[in-house]
């Protein structure tokens, strides 16, 4: 687990393209993925098709911009990221939107490979200021 490969990941997710980033998961349809919307998917399946149908089908572009605050803890076969990003991104009516989020994610290395387990992305709630 190290930072190339979270720079493999949001390379993937940027393709905008919900089957590109699907080697990175674990596919046990128990594991939970919060995402901005909606509250949670059960399953990677649930979380592709979702985030598919919900976000990408309704953008005209989009990218995922890593911050350079990216912190990676491992123990043994176990490694947790934190980090914030950038999203913007135009949907298809034209309107344009910049978000910044928090992303947590928790890898297990199984069968030598590291895949997330859980996942869970935020955005602050806007005070108005």
């Amino acid at each position: 687990m190290n930072k190339k490969l979270v720079e493999s990941y949001y390379a993937a997710w940027n393709t905008l393209d919900a089957d590109n980033p699907a080697s990175f998961y674990a596919k046990d349809a128990k594991l939970v993925f919060f995402d901005l919307t909606p509250l949670k998917y059960n399953g990677w399946a649930e979380y592709k098709e979702g985030v598919q149908k919900a976000f990408f089908d309704q953008i005209s572009s989009g990218k995922l911009t890593p911050n350079d605050d990216l912190k990676i803890t491992r123990r043994g076969d176990v490694a947790w990221m934190t980090l914030t990003f950038h999203l913007s991104f135009a949907l298809k009516t034209g309107t344009a939107m910049e978000i910044d989020c928090r992303h947590t994610a928790i890898w297990e290395k199984l069968r030598g490979k590291w895949l997330i387990v859980h996942e869970h992305v935020s955005a602050p709630i806007p005070t108005g200021t």
